[in-house]
C-alpha cells in the first residue's frame, strides 16, 4: 500500500509494540507530529519540557520494562538536545530508538535554518545511525533500528529523515519484526565444561554480576547458580537487583563506593565468575591487582569486552541467560559455608555506614526509612552524585529493574526524566526519585511534564547545598579548596514544585520526613521532599582510583 513516510513511521512503531513515545515538536518534525495526532488513540505521545528530558524518559521506560524506548525530536537544536540522553543509553546498553526530522533534501549541506548532521554527531554514541534521504529506504531503516537496538549488546539507534521523505508516499506492507541474530560461541560446549570444572573445584568462588545479566533477563539463572554452587554474589552498580539484597549470599555493590565485604571477597577469591560486566574503572580500580588471587571466567555478549580491561583465563561469548542456563546443569551442588561466613565476618567488621556529622538526619536513615515504607514493587530512580551512591548502598534491591541509575556516563539531570519514563511504563507501581540539589537544578523543568501527566512520582532531595561528590574529592584530595562546589543557591524546592502544580514538603529531622512521606504517599500529584542533610556527610567506604581494598577509606 502507499502511505506517507510519516504514517509508515507510525505503522512500524505499532509493529514493534510501541504505545508510548516521548518528544518535542518542531518545524521539520511537524509532519511526524501531524501523523501522531491522527494516531493518538494508538500511540501516546508525552510532551517533555526539553528534548534531553524526552531522551532520559525513553531510557527510563526501557530500563524499567526491557522494552524499546522511543523519543522524537526536530532538527538542529532539537536533535542535539538528545545527545546527552543518547550517550547515557549507549554507555549503559539501553535499547532505545531516537527519531529525528531534518531539513529538506534540497537544503542538506547548505547550512539551512536548523540543519545539523545529527548522524555525524551521534556516530560514536549509537549502535547505528541512519540518514534517510530516499523514501524507499525509510521503512527498512525503521525496522532495522528496532532490530539493531535489541540485537546482541543492546543500545541506542538513531533514524534521521529529511522532511520531504516524511511527506512523500512510500510502499508499506505489514510484516513480522526482523529476527534477532543469536550471538553464540562456536566452542561453547567445551568452554562450559571448563567453567563447570573450575567452579566445582573452587574453595573461594564469587560471582560478579553486571548490567548484562539484567539486559538478558538472567536474574533467575544467577540465583539458581548462586544456590546450587553456593556462590556469593557481588554486583556492579548496573547489576544491582539481579539478586535481592535480602539473600544471605548477596553482598551488594563492589568498587569505589562498594562495601568492604564485596571488595574484600574479590581480593581474596580463588575464582571470579564475571557475568555481563565490563570491569569499568569504578569497579576494577587497580587492574593489576583486581582479583589477583583468582582465576577469572567471563561471560559476555560483546566480544569487544573480553580482555579489554581485565584478562580472563576463560571466556564465553553469548547471552548471559542462555549461557548460565546451560552452565547450571553442569555445576555440582556445593557447600562454601566457611567462605560465606568469612565474607559475613568482614561485613560485620566494617559495615557500610554514613559517618556521623552531628546532623539531625543522615542519608542512610532517610533511604532506609523510605524503603521500609514502600512495597517491594517500588521502582527507585536516581540522578548522579553522592545521593546516587547512598541509594546504591542502602536501597533494598528486590528485582532486576527496580533500581535505575546512570552508570557509565554519570549523567546529572538523568533522574527526573527517567522517573517519568518509568512511571509511564509502570502506572501501577510506585516510583521514588532520589536526587541531590545539584542534579535537580539540571532537570527540574520536567516537573511540568510530571504534573501535566498526573504522575505521582515522589522526589526525595538529599539537600546538602553543595555539589557533593566533587566537594568530597576536594575534601579528601585538594586541601579543602572548594572551587565552585558551594554555590549558595537560594532555591526553595517546595515552592518550586508547588508553582508547577505539585506538592512540596521540607524535612529537617526524621519526624518531619515521616510526616511528609505519609502525605506524599497519599497524594496523586508529583511531590518533592526537601531533606536537610549535613554538607560533610561523606559517601563511604571509598577506594580511590589506582588503589585496592587495602587502601579503603572507611570512617
Amino acid at each position: 500500500m502507499k502511505i506517507t513516510g510519516a504514517e509508515a513511521v507510525m505503522k512500524v512503531l505499532l509493529e514493534h509494540g510501541v504505545d508510548t513515545v516521548f518528544g518535542y515538536p518542531g518545524g521539520t518534525a511537524i509532519i511526524l507530529y501531524d501523523e501522531l495526532y491522527k494516531y493518538r488513540d494508538k500511540i501516546n505521545h508525552i510532551l517533555t519540557a526539553h528534548e534531553q528530558g524526552a531522551a532520559h524518559a525513553a531510557d527510563g521506560y526501557a530500563r524499567s520494562t526491557g522494552k524499546t524506548g522511543v523519543a522524537i525530536a526536530t532538527s538542529g537544536p532539537g536533535a542535539t538536545n538528545l545527545v546527552t540522553g543518547i550517550a547515557t543509553a549507549y554507555m549503559d546498553s539501553v535499547p532505545t530508538v531516537f527519531i529525528t526530522a531534518n531539513v529538506a533534501n534540497s537544503q542538506i549541506g547548505r547550512d539551512a535554518f536548523q540543519e545539523i548532521c545529527i548522524t555525524g554527531v551521534t556516530f560514536p554514541i549509537t549502535k547505528h545511525s541512519f540518514f534517510v534521504n530516499k523514501k524507499e529506504d525509510l521503512v527498512d531503516a525503521m525496522r532495522n533500528a528496532f532490530r539493531i537496538a535489541n540485537e546482541g549488546r543492546k543500545g541506542p539507534v538513531l533514524v534521521d529523515m529529511t522532511k520531504d521523505v516524511a511527506n512523500e508516499l512510500v510502499d508499506y506492507e505489514p510484516m513480522p519484526n526482523y529476527p534477532l541474530k543469536k550471538v553464540s560461541d562456536e566452542h561453547e560446549e567445551s568452554k562450559l565444561e571448563k567453567f563447570a570444572k573450575y567452579i566445582n573445584k573452587a574453595d573461594k568462588p564469587v560471582m560478579l554480576v553486571g548490567g548484562g545479566a539484567i539486559s538478558s533477563e538472567a536474574s533467575d539463572e544467577v540465583k539458581a547458580l548462586m544456590k546450587k554452587a553456593d556462590i556469593p554474589v557481588v554486583n556492579t552498580l548496573m547489576g544491582l537487583g539481579t539478586v535481592p539484597s535480602s539473600e544471605e549470599k548477596a553482598f551488594g555493590m563492589l568498587g569505589m563506593h562498594g562495601s568492604y565485604a564485596a571488595n574484600k571477597c574479590i581480593a581474596e577469591a580463588d575464582l571470579i565468575l564475571a557475568v555481563g560486566t565490563r570491569f569499568s574503572d569504578r569497579v576494577a580500580l587497580n587492574t593489576k591487582h583486581f582479583g589477583k588471587n583468582a582465576k577469572i571466567l567471563q561471560i559476555d555478549i560483546d566480544k569487544s569486552e573480553i580482555n579489554k580491561n581485565i584478562f580472563a583465563a576463560e571466556n564465553i561469548i553469548g547471552d548471559c541467560k542462555e549461557v548460565l542456563s546451560k552452565l547450571i546443569s553442569k555445576v555440582e551442588d556445593s557447600d562454601h559455608k566457611e567462605w560465606v561466613d568469612q565474607i559475613n565476618k568482614w561485613d560485620e567488621e566494617k559495615p557500610t555506614k554514613v559517618k556521623e556529622c552531628n546532623s539531625k538526619m543522615n542519608p542512610e536513615e532517610i533511604i532506609k526509612y523510605i524503603c521500609s515504607n514502600t512495597d517491594k514493587e517500588t521502582i527507585y530512580v536516581t540522578d548522579v552524585g553522592q545521593h546516587q551512591m547512598w541509594a546504591a548502598q542502602y536501597v533494598k534491591q528486590t528485582s532486576p529493574r527496580n533500581f535505575i541509575s546512570s552508570g557509565g556516563l554519570g549523567t546529572m539531570g538523568f533522574g527526573y526524566g527517567a522517573a517519568i519514563g518509568a512511571q509511564m511504563a509502570n502506572p501501577d507501581k510506585r516510583v521514588i526519585h532520589f536526587t541531590g540539589d545539584g542534579s535537580l537544578h539540571m532537570d527540574m523543568t520536567e516537573a511540568c511534564t510530571a504534573v501535566s501527566n498526573d504522575l505521582p512520582i515522589i522526589t526525595v532531595i538529599l539537600n546538602n547545598r553543595i555539589l557533593g561528590m566533587v566537594y568530597q574529592w576536594q575534601t579528601l584530595n585538594f586541601g579543602k579548596r572548594y572551587s565552585q562546589t558551594t554555590p549558595e543557591r537560594k532555591t526553595d524546592f517546595p515552592k518550586v514544585i508547588e508553582a508547577f502544580g505539585g506538592k512540596g514538603f521540607r524535612a529537617d529531622n526524621m519526624e518531619e520526613l515521616a510526616d511528609a512521606f505519609e502525605k506524599a504517599l497519599k497524594s496523586d500529584v508529583p511531590c518533592w521532599i526537601d531533606c536537610n542533610i549535613a554538607k560533610d556527610d561523606l559517601v563511604l567506604p571509598m577506594i580511590q582510583n589506582g588503589k585496592t581494598v587495602d587502601d579503603i577509606i572507611y570512617r
